[in-house]
């Protein structure tokens, strides 16, 4: 069982205690992106375990009827070993979710990644268009990398990207990466079917819902669990899809440790749940 330090940002160590989590957040009209966590894999028994888990919680999503889908990182299934182990591991899990029908999104790591990721996405979209890639603004890359998913079933989501890439290919100002997203989010309402906002940033937020009114083009927000829950389930409450990043699994607590350095009000919730 989690801490309760913890469990403000994980929802448990087991499948059973994630889909609870998502129970609670359904009857509140939010939906929930499920991520096993892990990451960085250099043995591929450890990447063929979690590919099994990530099948198992398909399975396991598909007989609920809860509003849910998985997200995965390409270096927990296999990319840190080669390109082929994790596209092989990804279409294992994807034959599994279109035979279930579950949504299935794809998490994008540093930048070394990027096209490997891309490659094996688009590859598998073409068999399952029910995908999702996750997309980073702060990349200089991304408007060509955008003009590329459109032409594709898959499903964008924008965020402004957590890494620290080099600055010859990356922005690095806040002002920059706020420019960078504000106009890879307008080309996405422009020319995308669905968008996804993955975005803490209430000015994001709104100028999404400027966009949608302009384009008609249907957009969801994600945020993470444990970051503006209020907000999430407002959104809910007014009519637009809201979803929430869940994480979950046994490795939380260097995933914590990361959540409470991002924020200071993380560390002083942090501060009050060890001195409680």
């Amino acid at each position: 069982m989690l801490p309760p330090i913890a469990d403000r940002f994980v929802a448990g160590e087991d499948i059973s205690s994630a889909l609870d989590h998502t129970r609670a957040l359904n009857d509140d009209g939010v939906g929930t992106i499920f991520n096993l966590l892990g990451e960085h894999y250099d043995d591929t028994a450890d990447a063929s375990d979690d590919t099994e888990t990530y099948i198992d919680l398909v399975e396991r999503i598909s007989t609920t009827g809860l509003d849910a889908c998985i997200s995965v990182k390409p270096s927990q299934i296999g990319l840190d070993i080669s390109d082929e182990t994790f596209a092989d591991n990804l279409s294992r899990i994807v034959d599994v979710a279109a035979e279930r029908g579950v949504f299935v999104w794809v998490d994008m790591e540093d930048h070394t990644t990027v096209d490997a990721t891309l490659d094996a996405v688009t590859d598998c979209a073409e068999t399952y268009p029910e995908m999702g890639l996750c997309v980073q603004a702060n990349m200089k890359r991304t408007p060509d990398d955008l003009r590329r998913l459109v032409q594709t079933p898959v499903t964008v989501r924008l965020v402004k990207g957590a890494y620290d890439p080099p600055s010859r290919i990356a922005y690095g100002e806040k002002a920059d990466v706020n420019r960078a997203y504000r106009e890879n989010l307008a080309y996405l309402f422009e020319h995308a079917d669905h968008v996804a906002v993955g975005s803490h940033d209430p000015e994001m937020i709104e100028y999404a819902k400027e966009l949608h009114e302009e384009h008609g083009t249907p957009f969801e927000v994600q945020m993470l669990m444990g970051v503006r829950g209020d907000e999430q389930r407002a959104l809910a409450a007014d009519g637009y899809e809201s979803y929430q990043y869940v994480p979950f699994g046994g490795k939380w607590l260097s995933y914590f440790y990361r959540r409470v350095r991002e924020r200071k009000e993380n560390v002083l919730f942090a501060a009050r749940a060890l001195l409680s």
